[in-house]
């Protein structure tokens, strides 16, 4: 029980990568509080309950600053704390340069970087006794063809947690990211099949990875197994090549 007498406050829990690490966190203990747009997210939390585990919903966008304010209550009116965050929640269109509108693009980084931003620094209020706030950022962060703007905000989630980590490690509060590759989620479900052999060609491990292995690596920057790792990007692609 890595995680026991902790709670988690999980973004974009509904399916893919944030289930597989509510999932997991349940497991090890921890008391969840999860959020997603989608009343899919119900189901999740309703598994947890059934094991055994403690979850609340927050249904709602968390780009909308409302949305963001009420999970960090539910933390603090149900637990009266919160431990960890994971900033999972984000979009991943894709589109070649030149072919996504600006509207688009601000909405990409509204999502995938305010969004982490702004509950980040709610976050670090809530976090009285220190914490872990782990940041879901991508290998696509070095530039991946027919991504642009999606590689720019995974950039941008890198950064900000090289930057938060400095800033918030004196108050004893953890910052790190994970930069999953190719992952078997519904985000990567429909890529074409000439794209997916190529990319499966530079993977060096042969294979895709699952949602749960990311789980796996959120758990240890989440528990004491990383209570010295700070400031790290850690990436979660099989040796993929970008």
């Amino acid at each position: 029980m890595l995680l026991q007498g902790r709670v988690a406050l999980v973004t974009g829990a509904s399916k893919g990568i944030g289930r597989a690490i509510a999932e997991r966190f349940a497991h090890e203990g921890a008391a969840l509080v999860l959020n997603a747009r989608s009343d899919s997210v119900d189901g999740v939390a309703e598994g947890i309950r059934a094991a055994g585990g403690s979850a609340t919903v927050v249904r709602g966008d968390i780009a909308d600053a409302a949305v963001v304010k009420q999970c960090i209550q539910a933390c603090r009116s149900t637990h009266g704390r919160l431990d960890v965050l994971v900033n999972n929640a984000g979009a991943m269109p894709q589109a070649m340069l030149g072919m996504i509108s600006l509207a688009d693009a601000r909405a990409l980084f509204e999502l995938n970087v305010i969004a982490t931003i702004n509950l980040t620094q709610f976050a670090a209020r809530a976090m009285k006794s220190g914490g872990s706030i782990i940041n879901i950022s991508s290998i696509a962060r070095a530039g991946l063809p027919g991504a642009s703007v999606y590689s720019a905000t995974k950039g941008a989630v890198a950064s900000f947690t090289l930057a938060a980590a400095k800033e918030l490690g004196p108050r004893g509060i953890r910052v790190n990211a994970l930069a999953p590759g190719f992952i078997d989620t519904d985000l990567t479900r429909d890529t074409k099949a000439e794209v997916r052999q190529r990319t499966l060609a530079g993977i060096r491990l042969g294979r895709i990875g699952s949602a749960t292995e990311v789980a796996g690596s959120a758990l240890f920057l989440a528990s004491d197994l990383s209570s010295y790792v700070t400031g790290q990007v850690l990436g979660v692609d099989g040796g993929m090549m970008v």
